[in-house]
C-alpha cells in the first residue's frame, strides 16, 4: 500500500522503511517492530508520535526497546500486540491493532494498554514536536571476515539495507520475517543465496514468517529464528544467538532443521 496520510495528521506505513516528507511533525502508525532502529528511522522522519509492533516482545524485550529510545528525546511511542494485527502490514495495525506497550512520555497524553491503535494515534497528535536531536544510528550493517573459498556472510540491522552487491551471499537480518502488506516482491530485493531474519513471535495470521514462501519460490534458502532467542532489530544478535524456528522446503533440501542454532546451519551453506 502506498503510505496514508489520515486527516492531514497521521501517517499510515507497512514499514518504517518506506517513509518520506510527508511523516515529518505527524504520527506515524507503521506495521514495523518495535525496536531501536525501526525507531530510529521514525524520528529521522520528523514523527511528531510513533506506534509500531511490538514482535511479540521478543528476547530483552527489544520488540519494544524503541519506547526508551524515544522517551529519550521526549517523543511518545507505543507499540501494537503482534496477535492483535499483522506485523508488515499498516492497514492491519490501523484497523486491528491494539495497544500493547506504552512509553513515559505517550502514557502523558492518555495512551492506555489495550486501546485500539487509532484513538492512541489522535491522542498522541497533540505531542508537543521535539527538539531534541537523535545521533546517528552506527553499524547497523556488517559483513563478517572469510576465506576466500567460503560463501560471504552479511548481518543487517534491517533488510532494508541490503543491495545489489549482495547478490549470492548469506543475509542475517534483525528485521521480522514478514511480507510489506501483501507484497511478495517485498520478501527479499536482491537474490542472495540465503536471507534468514526474526520470526516476531509470528503473531497474527502467521505474519511474521511470511517471506519464506515467497523466498522459496525463487530458489532462496530462508528461515526465521524463534522470536525470544534473539533481539529482533538486531543482526549480530540473530546470528549469534538465534536457534532456527521456521524454514522453507530449499532451507531443509540444504540440511536446515528448526531447533539447531541458525549460526551452525550457517557454518554448513558457507560451504556450498
Amino acid at each position: 500500500m502506498e503510505n496514508e496520510i489520515i486527516d492531514d495528521r497521521i501517517v499510515v506505513a507497512n514499514s518504517v522503511t518506506k517513509l518520506g516528507k510527508e511523516c515529518f511533525d505527524r504520527v506515524i502508525l507503521a506495521g514495523s517492530h518495535g525496536a531501536v532502529y525501526a525507531a530510529y528511522l521514525a524520528v529521522k522522519s520528523g514523527a511528531r508520535g510513533i506506534i509500531l509492533n511490538d514482535a511479540g516482545r521478543a528476547r530483552d524485550d527489544s520488540g519494544i526497546s524503541g519506547g526508551e529510545y524515544c522517551d529519550r528525546l521526549d517523543i511518545p511511542f507505543a507499540t501494537v500486540g503482534s496477535t492483535s494485527c499483522r506485523i508488515g502490514n499498516g492497514e492491519s495495525i490501523r484497523n486491528e491493532g491494539l495497544i500493547s506497550y506504552v512509553n513515559r512520555t505517550a502514557k502523558l497524553l492518555g495512551v492506555e494498554l489495550g486501546m485500539p491503535s487509532m484513538i492512541a494515534a489522535n491522542k498522541l497528535t497533540f505531542a508537543k514536536v521535539s527538539n531534541k536531536v537523535s545521533a546517528e544510528y552506527s553499524e547497523a550493517r556488517k559483513e563478517l571476515p572469510s576465506s576466500g573459498s567460503e560463501r560471504k556472510i552479511v548481518l543487517m540491522d534491517s533488510i532494508s539495507l541490503v543491495t545489489n552487491q549482495d547478490r549470492e551471499k548469506i543475509i542475517v537480518s534483525g528485521s521480522h520475517g514478514g511480507m510489506l502488506g501483501k507484497d511478495p516482491n517485498t520478501a527479499l530485493k536482491y537474490d542472495a543465496f540465503a536471507g534468514f531474519f526474526h520470526d516476531a513471535g509470528v503473531g497474527k495470521a502467521d505474519a511474521g514468517i511470511t517471506r519464506l514462501e515467497p523466498l522459496n519460490e525463487r530458489g532462496i534458502i530462508a528461515g526465521t529464528v524463534d522470536g525470544m532467542s534473539a533481539r529482533i532489530g538486531d543482526g549480530v544478535s540473530v546470528y549469534n544467538d538465534g536457534v532456527i524456528s521456521h524454514l522453507n522446503k530449499v532451507a531443509e533440501t540444504a540440511g536446515g532443521k528448526v531447533g539447531l542454532p541458525l549460526k551452525k546451519f550457517i557454518e554448513k551453506l558457507v560451504k556450498l
